[in-house]
């Protein structure tokens, strides 16, 4: 289990080279100018070029990237180039409503993924199968920004049971942050929710057909712990998995949805930098997005391990 932990977080490094380059290219290459931002149309070619200097995009491209990349690999993701702060501090800000969303939308898929599939499988071929099978191929097909809009109108315009927009920070009520947290969460988790839905129904349909299913429901078992106790319990590696690969997509694909409710985490933090043409943030926070990714993929592939031993044959292979 070390060796292949060690064998992935070497592995980081070409992925962390590679979307270093690709980020650089594509910031660096779009229109717009940070110093033309930060004085205004109104400064003269002179100002604006005696800034470029001071901040080095003077520089050629490659130069930039080497001094760039070479403070990366010592910690130092750089500084703000419009405003006063570090760029880890300004992503560790942001992180916490981020982290926040994507927890809360996980739970809420999780726990809507699973009954729904248990259902779905239990129900086989029977009209709540049905149903439930279509509304899970609606919310894959549907784009989160427009589910979002969706649940705006209704919930919040119409029912008036949420709030628009808007983000109340942790220090408040618990029952305050989730109300504001809700519909984001939705419109974030439905999507997921649906791929446990179909991932739980075709693996619970696979296990209910097991010899050891039809022993228990033969000895009286009651079906509520053939379901939970029987056959969710031997259908948790895969649910793990898209659990696990889920929650990264969350965290990293927050950024529409911050944008629709007014959510200040780091999806918002990358779309301002992004209009400011600040481009140390928008490096330093697709790096640390890309990080995060590739570890939480690792933990999960670690917990799959401790509830199947079974895979350290292929995790331990050359």
């Amino acid at each position: 289990m070390l060796r292949y932990i060690l064998k992935r977080l070497a592995a980081l490094i070409p992925v962390l080279l590679v979307v270093s380059v690709m980020v650089f290219c594509l910031v660096h290459l779009a229109p717009g100018d940070p110093a033309l931002v930060i004085l205004g149309n109104d400064a003269s070619p002179e100002d604006i070029a005696s800034l470029r200097q001071q901040m080095g995009l003077d520089q050629p491209l490659m130069t930039q990237f080497v001094h760039w990349f070479a403070r990366v690999i010592q910690g130092d993701l750089g500084s703000s180039l419009m405003m006063n702060a570090t760029v880890g501090s300004l992503f560790f800000q942001h992180l916490q409503p981020t982290l926040a969303l994507a927890v809360y939308a996980q739970l809420l898929a999780i726990v809507l993924g699973l009954a729904a599939g248990m259902i779905s499988a239990w129900q086989h071929d029977r009209l709540a199968d049905r149903i439930i099978r279509a509304a899970a191929t609606f919310c894959m097909s549907v784009p989160g920004f427009l589910l979002g809009l969706m649940l705006i109108f209704f919930f919040a315009v119409h029912l008036r049971w949420f709030p628009v927009v808007g983000y109340r920070s942790g220090s408040g009520s618990l029952w305050l942050n989730l109300w504001y947290l809700t519909l984001p969460a939705l419109a974030l988790g439905v999507r997921i929710a649906a791929l446990i839905t179909r991932m739980t129904r075709a693996v619970m349909l696979d296990v209910l057909q097991e010899g050891f299913i039809k022993t228990a429901r033969a000895k009286g078992v009651p079906e509520s712990q053939v379901l939970l106790r029987h056959s969710l319990k031997n259908a948790l590696i895969p649910i793990i998995t898209i659990c696990g690969e889920s929650f990264g997509s969350l965290v990293t694909g927050t950024i529409v949805i911050e944008s629709v409710f007014g959510i200040p985490g780091v999806g918002s933090l990358i779309v301002d930098s992004i209009e400011r043409r600040d481009f140390t943030v928008i490096q330093g926070s697709v790096l640390l997005i890309t990080i995060s990714y590739v570890l939480i993929n690792l933990a999960v592939d670690v917990l799959s391990f401790r509830f199947d031993p079974r895979l350290s044959t292929s995790m331990e292979r050359p």
